[in-house]
This record gives C-alpha cells, structure tokens and sequence, in this order.
C-alpha cells in the first residue's frame, strides 16, 4: 500500500471519500435524478400532504386551508378508536417482542444446521404467500377445522406468523458472519451457556435482535389483510379504520387525523428500525 495513504489522516481521507461520492452523484444522467427526485417525492410528500389536510378545515377539497382543528377536535371528543389503537398497540409490542425472541433463538440454530438453505427457505416461505390467502387459510384451520372462536389472541398469531420471517431475516445477517470461535473459547474458559450467551453474543446480536423486535411490531401495527380473517368480532385500529372509511364517507376528515397521529408512532419507530440496522451495525 502506497505510504502516502498510510500516513494520511482520517479526516482528510473523509473528505475525499465524500468528494467521490459527490462526484459520482454529479455524474449520474440527469433523466436518472430526476426519477430518483421524483420516486422520493412521490413516497413521502403525500404524507406530508396528509399530516396537512388533517388540520384543514376542508379536508376533501384538497386544499389545506383555512387551517382548522375542528377534526382533531371530533376524533378525541368521539373517542371510539382509542380501544382499538390501545389493542393494536398492545398486540404489536407483544408481537414484536415474540418475534425477536423467536427470531434470535432460530437465527442462533439455522447457520450450524446441516440443512440450513433448505430449513431458511421454509421459514421465510410466508413472505411470498399473499396476505389473503394466508389469512383465509389460517380462518379456515382455526375456525370450521378446529371449533375455535376467533379474537385477539388469532390476530396476534396470524401476525407472529407474517412478521416472524422479516425479523428472522435481520437477525441472520449478523449470526452467519458470528465467529463461533468466540463462544469456543468461552466454554473452554469454564463460561455457561448463559453466560457466554449474554457477555459475548448478546452485544454483537443486539442491534439485529432490537431491529427484528422494531421491524415485528410495525408490521402488526399497520397490518389488516389477515386481520379481516381472524378477528373474529375484535376490532383492532386498522380494522376499525378501514370501517370507517368505507362505510361512512362523513368519517373521512377524522380518519385523516387518526392516520397522522399513527404515522407519529410509525415513523419515530421507523427510524429507529433504520438507526439500529445502518448505524450501530455498521459501528459494530
């Protein structure tokens, strides 16, 4: 390696990395930024555009204003969504805390298999099954085969099933490139399974297993396909607003609030998924 970037300092070897990539950015054709632009702008200005229609007073017209908190006003005086946003809540921080856990044990086992592509494979199967054929299979197993009476408690099975492949997924990132060889030499020192899982795989699997816990909550949180299988007559927050938005066009402007006061918990979330995977993993 040529001396001159060994001696380099760090710093000025940053600014140049960036240089490169500003500079690789700059040669990009412009037809290729303007879809990269016009992609972002398309995914996220209809969220803002939301979060600003909701404190319109003429929300259906399209134009935001006058500004008026009228809708904000009706959706806590109605207070008819807290339940289900307090139970969907509730069903996703349980759902993500199952699917980390499980996740975590699984991601643990699968690398070491002899059978590992194939037992990965399976696992991850339910991500290419589409939500209503899944959710219309578990109804029929759970209902007319077995005799049982729909709530809660499927909703949030049906959803551990949906998000425990995508948490699986974050965890084995880190686990197939674990060097086993530390936890080798950790027994060989006289260390517990415990003990060695908590002093050396635990730091290095934490960001994975908070990012799988993250990712296995917002999934429940936003999901309504399997929902409207298994509910039963519970009603958790997505169902209750898809309700209301189908069959009371009045609703519409509160529904608007309801779905900024969500994107408030999303989004926090969300970036702290995205925080978790690309910062401390890179740190790490």
């Amino acid at each position: 390696m040529n001396q001159s970037i060994i001696d380099m300092p760090a710093s000025t070897m940053n600014r140049q990395a960036q240089g490169s990539a500003w500079s690789y950015w700059t040669g990009w054709p412009l037809v290729a930024k303007v879809i990269a632009f016009g992609a972002l702008a398309f995914i996220y200005f209809p969220l803002l555009w939301l979060a600003l229609m909701s404190v319109s007073a003429q929300p259906l017209s399209g134009l935001p204003l006058p500004f008026s908190g009228a809708n904000y006003v009706a959706l806590f005086q109605s207070g008819d969504w807290l339940a289900p946003f307090g139970i969907s809540l509730l069903i996703a921080l349980l759902v993500g805390a199952v699917t980390a856990v499980t996740a975590t044990l699984v991601g643990r086992v699968l690398p070491h298999s002899k059978r590992a592509g194939t037992l990965v494979l399976l696992a991850v199967l339910p991500l290419f099954i589409p939500g209503m054929s899944m959710g219309a299979a578990q109804f029929i197993f759970l209902r007319p085969m077995m005799g049982l009476t729909l709530g809660y408690w499927s909703i949030f099975l049906g959803h551990v099933v949906w998000a425990f492949p995508f948490s699986l997924l974050i965890v084995l990132v880190l686990t197939t490139r674990f060097d086993s060889r530390l936890v080798e030499a950790a027994a060989d020192l006289g260390a517990s399974g415990w003990r060695t899982f908590w002093d050396i795989e635990m730091p290095i699997l934490r960001p994975g297993i908070v990012g799988a816990g993250t990712f296995g909550f917002l999934i429940s949180f936003n999901e309504v396909q399997r929902s409207i299988f298994l509910r039963g007559t519970a009603e958790t927050m997505p169902i209750w607003n898809w309700m209301m938005a189908s069959s009371q066009q009045s609703q519409v402007p509160v529904i608007f609030c309801l779905e900024t006061i969500v994107l408030a918990v999303v989004l926090p979330s969300l970036a702290a998924l995205f925080w978790v995977l690309f910062v401390r993993m890179d740190k790490n």
